[in-house]
């Protein structure tokens, strides 16, 4: 009787101590976004990972995540370092749609961060290049072949969406313009790459995930670094030159073992972080 008395309490202990193992996770939205729309993906971590300590970034209203992307990264940077600096074992970072991008900025520029899973949630890696409903509503008087006349000017890369507008019609053009997504790429020259690459290779894993039912994300395999070529026919991540010459670190991950794809159909773009499915699937088992 005795020994069943000392066992219940251990394995209350051990309960207790695999529910507060879990690294915290922050949650960084994207266009249009708010805090509200990710309840489901909220209550997915604390029925699998109970105790997780889940942040969901809100420093903008839904208009603001228009401003440029650099901006949005000094914001978030803020909000985040001090979860940082509590958190020993490391955070995970969970990234939506144009979020994504903006954690890479983090990741990119923050030298002593400690984020083990980054998990970017359909969001263009690549860039952006379709007539969507969003371009319709930003740009009611441009489709995509012509929105290169607003988005590489110095008063476009103002608008966040025009610091991951890749048209591949006009290549220099983006190279040379983008005050964004070019300079993560490496596309450009960068006094900074060789410490940009240095702090996003801190990441213990880089979760890529996209399908093509998305409707938003174009072409959906910018995703997964992959996109068109100059005959809007898309490359794979493994074929574009900044996977081959590893401009900013995702061969070395790749060469690691670090680099995982999470491919689903069926998934329409609003819906990624409210289907329990590619939770399960393509999230879970990285926020341990």
């Amino acid at each position: 009787m005795m020994k069943g008395a000392c066992v219940w309490p251990l394995v209350a202990v051990c309960v207790l101590c695999v529910c507060v193992a879990y690294k915290p996770v922050i949650i960084i939205h994207g266009l249009f976004d708010s805090p509200a729309d990710f309840i489901s993906l909220l209550r997915f971590i604390n029925l699998s990972h109970p105790g997780t300590n889940v942040t969901v970034l809100d420093l903008f209203d839904r208009s603001a995540s228009l401003q440029p992307l650099w901006k949005q990264v000094e914001g978030f940077t803020e909000a985040i370092y001090p979860i940082m600096q509590n958190a020993a074992d490391g955070i995970h970072l969970i990234c939506y749609s144009q979020g994504g991008l903006v954690c890479r900025g983090i990741l990119s520029t923050l030298p002593d961060h400690n984020v083990h899973s980054f998990i970017s949630l359909s969001s263009p890696q690549a860039g952006q290049y379709g007539d969507t409903d969003y371009l319709k509503y930003l740009f009611p008087q441009f489709v995509k072949s012509n929105l290169y006349h607003v988005c590489y000017t110095a008063v476009g890369q103002k608008i966040s969406i025009c610091n991951y507008w890749n048209d591949p019609h006009h290549r220099d053009m983006y190279i040379n313009s983008s005050d964004y997504l070019a300079l993560l790429n490496n596309e450009r020259a960068n006094p900074n790459s060789t410490a940009w690459k240095q702090n996003f290779l801190r990441i213990k894993k880089l979760v890529l995930i996209g399908g093509a039912d998305d409707g938003v994300i174009t072409p959906w395999q910018s995703s997964q670094f992959g996109f068109y070529d100059e005959n809007e026919t898309v490359v794979e991540m493994k074929n574009q030159k900044v996977f081959l010459m590893d401009f900013f670190g995702l061969k070395t991950l790749y060469a690691r073992g670090d680099l995982v794809l999470c491919s689903m159909a069926g998934v329409t773009h609003v819906f990624w972080h409210s289907n329990e499915t590619v939770y399960k699937t393509c999230i879970e088992k990285w926020l341990t």
